[in-house]
């Protein structure tokens, strides 16, 4: 599978089936839980950034963009949201609602966050530090991309 899955990611030909959730391990304590998250083993990247997303207001989406090499694992630290994940051919959602379950997502593939429930925390781990020039922000452009 990890060749299949660097052979899509060098020929820029990922798709919906190429992201999957992952359970992390969750080590149950009866003075509270801890899961784990750790480079190349629980995830298939390095962890260059962390980013949260909080206080989203009801009705408000997030997301809406591609990304051309960053790989992103998504967990809902707390309360839940959707992520719509589209290949430019088929379109799929998943709902995050536990803190020891995450989404990866690998590059060429755009993305929605939608749906947050009250005080919900979207915890992202990105492989690559912020840089403008590897986000595709217009879905047109996205779609010409996967081409």
């Amino acid at each position: 599978m990890i060749t299949h899955y660097l052979k899509n990611l060098q020929m820029k030909k990922t798709n919906i089936y190429d992201c999957s959730m992952i359970e992390i391990d969750k080590h149950h304590h009866e003075k509270g839980n801890i899961s784990v998250v750790e480079n190349g083993k629980t995830i298939p990247f390095n962890v260059k950034r962390v980013y949260y997303l909080y206080d989203v207001p009801g009705g408000e989406s997030r997301g809406g963009h591609a990304h051309k090499e960053l790989q992103q694992f998504i967990v809902a630290a707390s309360g839940s949201f959707d992520v719509t994940l589209d290949d430019g051919i088929l379109k799929r959602t998943f709902t995050i609602n536990r803190p020891y379950r995450g989404l990866l997502i690998v590059p060429g593939i755009w993305r929605e966050l939608d749906n947050f429930s009250s005080g919900s925390v979207c915890l992202v781990l990105a492989s690559t530090e912020y840089t403008e020039d590897d986000y595709i922000r217009d879905y047109n452009m996205f779609k010409e991309y996967k081409k």
